[in-house]
């Protein structure tokens, strides 16, 4: 006679393991959210990004009501990223000026990381002492007037290229207006 694993043994496992793993997801999240200023509440997964949706319109406009609605600045999480908003002109200079260093990196991108080597070049690596270096060695080795002089006639093919493109895929003729 042949041993056969109850097949209800095995769902229950899976069930209670993917129990487990989202309550220490949501106890972790609560921990993290204990300093971050009010906001909207959230759904699993989409988090806040329905308010958006339920406002209607262009996204600056929804963001533009919610700020009226929920005073000068407020934390959105906007699927697995968590933003904060500053509606204020003055609250965001002081915000940037006081806490600049904590503002000038990237998100961190799984997808980011495999395309660009673990974010090794300049448009995405985070700030620091990578970064810093990366910029000089660009500024200095490919950004000097020389270089930038000798890519111009390329720049200007490419240019009247890109006209010549939008000329040709307009479906009528241009008209004064």
């Amino acid at each position: 006679m042949e041993f056969q694993f109850p097949s209800n043994l095995i769902f229950l496992f899976l069930f209670l393991s993917f129990l487990y793993l989202l309550v220490v997801q949501w106890k972790k999240s609560r921990n993290l959210n204990k300093k971050l200023p009010p906001g909207l509440w959230k759904l699993p997964f989409i988090g806040s990004a329905h308010h958006l949706a339920l406002e209607g319109g262009l996204p600056h406009h929804a963001l533009t009501n919610l700020g009226k609605n929920h005073g000068p600045f407020m934390h959105l999480q906007l699927g697995k990223i968590s933003t904060i908003i500053v509606f204020s002109m003055d609250m965001a200079r002081e915000i940037l000026k006081t806490h600049d260093l904590a503002f000038t990196s990237r998100p961190k991108i799984l997808a980011l990381d495999i395309i660009c080597y673990k974010s090794t070049d300049i448009a995405f690596s985070p700030y620091g002492d990578y970064w810093r270096q990366m910029r000089k060695v660009c500024v200095l080795e490919f950004l000097t007037t020389k270089n930038v002089r000798s890519f111009s006639s390329i720049r200007q093919d490419e240019a009247s290229h890109l006209v010549q493109f939008i000329r040709s895929s307009t479906c009528g003729e241009l008209k004064k207006m």
